[in-house]
């Protein structure tokens, strides 16, 4: 079974509806990059360009709250970033920061050279959204952040052995279900089985283990907040944050300043804890460019 007939028959079963919905808008496109193959991306709606980027061991069902409420009036695009989510995973091909960055920029090329982009992104995607509107700064207009991680630091490779022993972690369903729980403000009330349903799903995918592992080995984003790019740049910080350290937030509010507002209710998932709110923010800064 490939990915997208697993992504197709798991559909059905999932017990969030909005996941059902943005699962019924995947398009797998041919895309070149680290290598040639059908990529998963959601795309649905009408309107400007916005091209939403999830976070680190995470799918574009990140976003299945917050696309309904921007796809009435915008076209998104939701890509499943490259060796995450449901994209094939190639054992002969690199992982890491720059087969990232490239499979997006070969994204890129499939759209309309003179049409503007705006971009959302959480977590590790607001660092891979910092790149790409660095990268690319006649095409992305806008952009807005939601917790992002990677903002400073460096990369710290993760040796082998390490590598293996924590993806065994990651992969283990009590560790998944606390940190799913940890990631919103009110777990309690906000995380049930749907949720860790979600958090898990895309484990099954062939190569999932290797290449987390692979990307741990690269070191991943980091130190990604300098210089910052010249486009509009909001970013949403959760106060109930539990996922991101305390350093990481004072490194961010002194990079950022002003730019930086802080959302009560929230945790490291602003689009799942607070989707309305950033759909307002977004909405406003385009109103603002």
């Amino acid at each position: 079974m490939n990915n997208q007939q697993l992504l197709e028959k798991t559909a059905p079963t999932l017990l969030d509806p909005q996941a059902r919905e943005l699962i019924a808008s995947v398009q797998w496109l041919p895309l070149d990059g680290p290598v040639a193959d059908r990529y998963p991306v959601v795309r649905q709606g009408q309107g400007p360009l916005v091209l939403m980027l999830h976070g680190f061991d995470s799918s574009h069902l990140e976003f299945r709250r917050l696309a309904p409420l921007l796809s009435r009036d915008h076209t998104l695009l939701i890509p499943d970033l490259y060796g995450f989510g449901f994209c094939p995973r190639h054992p002969e091909a690199s992982v890491g920061p720059h087969a990232v960055m490239e499979h997006l920029s070969h994204l890129l090329d499939q759209l309309p050279a003179n049409e503007p982009i705006g971009v959302i992104g959480a977590s590790m995607g607001g660092s891979v959204a910092l790149e790409l509107a660095r990268r690319h700064q006649q095409r992305i207009n806008n952009l807005l952040l939601l917790a992002p991680a990677g903002l400073d630091g460096r990369p710290m490779p993760l040796p082998p052995v390490l590598d293996q022993l924590g993806v065994w972690f990651l992969g283990r369903p009590g560790v998944r279900k606390g940190l799913c729980r940890q990631a919103f403000a009110e777990p309690d009330t906000s995380v049930g089985n749907p949720e860790v349903q979600i958090a898990s799903l895309h484990l099954q995918v062939p190569g999932w283990a290797k290449t987390l592992a692979a990307f741990a080995r690269s070191g991943g984003f980091a130190g990604c907040g300098e210089p910052l790019p010249p486009q509009p740049l909001h970013v949403l910080w959760g106060r109930q944050d539990r996922i991101l350290r305390a350093p990481q937030k004072r490194a961010a509010l002194t990079l950022l300043g002003s730019r930086l507002e802080e959302v009560d209710a929230c945790g490291h998932l602003p689009h799942l804890d607070q989707a309305e709110l950033v759909a307002e923010r977004w909405r406003s800064m385009e109103v603002h460019r």
